[in-house]
């Protein structure tokens, strides 16, 4: 799927992303959610984590227009250190019940709309992101966060229907 070049076109694709996502949740229990699947990883787990990228985007976008350091993907860590990055936050999200991950996701969810409400073609898609220090847009790596990240998670949750079923 190509990325998206307008904000119409984000807008458009995170919704729908976002419509399949939450179709899928609204389909599993609690306890289904905490069950344990691939890599000893839960619905759950990758519901909290899909959240927390959403504001790590939206701290580096704040950051970048402040003319503060963009840590990527967060302080202390460069991208090849993600397992270790994902391994901690794991860690900082066990305590998280069922209810809480999907509250964080549409929480972050809410906020990713907002952003779109209050930024247009320009800031979005109009040349680098501020503090990046690469040619992606704020609103490629939007879509990064958000609905790529909702269309990956979709797929590991149809697995793990999948894989439970037998």
């Amino acid at each position: 799927m190509p990325a998206a070049m307008t904000k119409a076109e984000i807008v458009t694709v995170t919704e729908k992303e976002w419509g399949k996502l939450t179709r899928l949740l609204d389909q599993i229990t609690p306890e289904f959610g905490l069950q344990k699947f691939d890599d000893d990883t839960s619905i759950k787990d990758v519901i909290a984590h899909r959240a927390h990228w959403i504001d790590l985007f939206l701290g580096w976008y704040a950051d970048g227009l402040a003319g503060k350091k963009v840590h990527f993907p967060a302080k202390g860590y460069k991208w090849n250190d993600l397992k270790a990055y994902n391994a901690v936050l794991r860690i900082e999200q066990a305590g998280l019940d069922w209810a809480g991950a999907r509250g964080a996701l549409e929480a972050a969810h809410g906020r990713l709309a907002m952003f779109y409400v209050t930024h247009g073609d320009v800031e979005l898609y109009g040349g680098p992101m501020k503090g990046a220090n690469n040619k992606w847009t704020a609103g490629r790596w939007s879509e990064a966060a958000g609905a790529s990240h909702y269309r990956s998670a979709a797929k590991f949750v149809r697995k793990c229907i999948r894989e439970a079923k037998g």
